[in-house]
């Protein structure tokens, strides 16, 4: 019967090491260790040995070569059921090592520092830690990797449980655990670096993705698919109120925040399924809700409402009026939470960080692999505005059109937004064609009882034929924003000439699919 009668441990981060290791030596357990653990340990009054003491080598190079011994990786190696391994290591006066319990270097904390030079980085990379917890991990069905505090509870136990032994399911979940940690060790320091390289340009020959749970979620996009979420989400946001976060609640919190980042006036945003139903700016939340709210009545029902401004208790009361699964605010007024939080099921999100320009790539999964992309933080002002047309557009047109344009880069292609004076007025979103978008965007400011007449149009992507220019100026709408581009420009631009339109071009596009 295997029994764990030798650990080796040497630990970074000390939190529980003390009581772990007593427990180890209450049932019987010889222990061995190096640098500060064993300090900590002696201090403590525990009965350890020093591991330059047992392999008879001092450690050198500053403490970079301590544990790189045979006398070290040939007993957590050796396999108890061969015979020849046990005789090979005690040939050279090797001790079996039953117990291996290592973490790392605290590399992602020293890269996380403001400031932190090259050499601190390097310095912090571990490589005694991590051969020694693959070397157990290999052999875990006779030493046991343990690189996680939280389970040292959980072995002790175990012990006792069966006679000194650990149970060989639990020594596999051990192993995964700890392949799992130093590839993401690797990966830390591998992503790292790569930002580091000069002369780095283009895509990375390598994608290093590696981020841990944070939460099983109930169901994916539809409830047959099952989801999950990993990383840190949750210290962008903090939910103060309401049940669980689904998948679309998730995706619809993203989009709802990168919208209502484009603008620095107090603006409120209305989400469904990630496309706006209605956004708009004002002197406060209170007059943006109604400009938002009055593009499109219908839609916001079940959906998402985001602010760029602590939430104060006039709009609260407005926004309480109808059903909303959830509000985000970066803050909420004094009163104001309690009293939107006597609707049990509404989320109520506070936002902790700004989350455009938070990551470098946006990844989808494809067959055999993923597309990786930048992502769209592109911001256009009025200095990038080219005017093609020979009336120019007014102060207050060029206001407007920005404003429309902030937007629509946040709808779903084929996009078209009608837009005010800082409000939408009329949203055509994902259409096959682009004048049916214009036609759906018109369709719904009509149902809203809302005027096109001086409004301004934009769209996403270059007008393919002079069909959409005219649909907008039929509807009302006396000025253009597009990317250009098209083949069929000069067309284009005769039809918003002949229609008296001005109109811009941004030399941007913003496909969103």
């Amino acid at each position: 019967m295997k029994k764990i009668e030798r650990a080796l441990l040497s630990v970074s981060d000390k939190t529980g090491i003390v009581e772990f290791a007593s427990g180890l030596h209450r049932r019987g357990v010889a222990l061995l260790s190096t640098g500060g653990t064993f300090k900590l340990l002696k201090e403590n009054g525990l009965p350890v040995t020093a591991v330059e003491d047992y392999t008879g080598f001092p450690e050198m190079l500053d403490g970079r070569v301590k544990t790189l011994h045979p006398k070290i990786h040939g007993g957590i190696l050796a396999r108890k059921n061969h015979q020849e391994d046990l005789d090979s290591i005690a040939g050279h006066g090797i001790l079996s090592i039953d117990l291996v319990v290592v973490n790392l270097y605290p590399f992602e904390a020293t890269i996380a520092k403001p400031g932190v030079q090259l050499e601190e980085a390097v310095e912090n990379i571990d490589i005694g830690g991590p051969s020694m917890l693959r070397a157990a991990a290999k052999n875990y069905l006779f030493t046991a990797p343990v690189a996680d505090a939280a389970d040292y509870p959980v072995i002790l136990s175990l012990m006792d449980e069966n006679g000194g032994d650990l149970p060989d399911e639990f020594r596999f979940s051990l192993m995964v655990k700890v392949f799992s940690h130093t590839a993401n060790y690797d990966t830390m320091i591998a992503r790292y670096f790569q930002g580091k390289q000069p002369g780095q340009t283009g895509p990375l020959p390598w994608l290093q993705i590696s981020s841990k749970l944070t939460e099983s979620l109930r169901y994916g996009e539809n409830s047959h698919q099952s989801a999950a979420v990993y990383g840190d989400f949750y210290r962008f946001f903090t939910k103060l109120h309401g049940k669980e976060l689904s998948y679309n609640n998730l995706v619809d919190v993203q989009a709802s925040v990168e919208l209502i980042e484009e603008f620095s006036e107090p603006t409120l945003a209305i989400i469904k399924h990630t496309n706006p139903c209605g956004v708009a700016s004002g002197k406060t939340l209170s007059e943006a809700w109604d400009a938002a709210y009055e593009t499109d009545r219908q839609a916001p029902f079940g959906g998402i409402i985001a602010v760029n401004r602590p939430l104060d208790r006039e709009t609260a009361e407005k926004i309480n009026d109808i059903f909303t699964e959830i509000i985000i605010a970066p803050e909420f007024e004094p009163g104001v939470l309690e009293f939107l939080q006597k609707k049990r099921d509404r989320r109520l999100l506070r936002q902790n960080l700004k989350v455009t320009g938070s990551y470098p790539y946006q990844i989808k999964s494809i067959a055999g692999g993923f597309l990786v992309q930048t992502p769209d933080f592109h911001k256009t002002s009025g200095k990038d505005l080219k005017v093609v047309t020979r009336r120019i557009p007014g102060p207050e047109e060029l206001e407007n059109l920005l404003f429309a344009w902030r937007v629509v880069k946040h709808v779903k292609s084929n996009a078209i937004v009608f837009g005010g004076k800082n409000r939408t007025l009329g949203i055509g979103a994902g259409q096959m064609s682009r004048v049916d978008s214009s036609r759906t965007a018109v369709w719904k400011a009509g149902e809203a009882g809302l005027s096109l007449v001086g409004s301004v149009v934009a769209s996403d992507a270059f007008f393919p034929f002079p069909d959409g220019i005219l649909a907008a100026a039929d509807a009302g709408a006396t000025a253009v924003i597009q990317p250009g581009g098209s083949v069929r420009d000069a067309e284009i631009i005769e039809a918003a000439d002949l229609q008296g339109l001005a109109m811009v071009f941004t030399g941007i596009r913003h496909f969103r699919h």
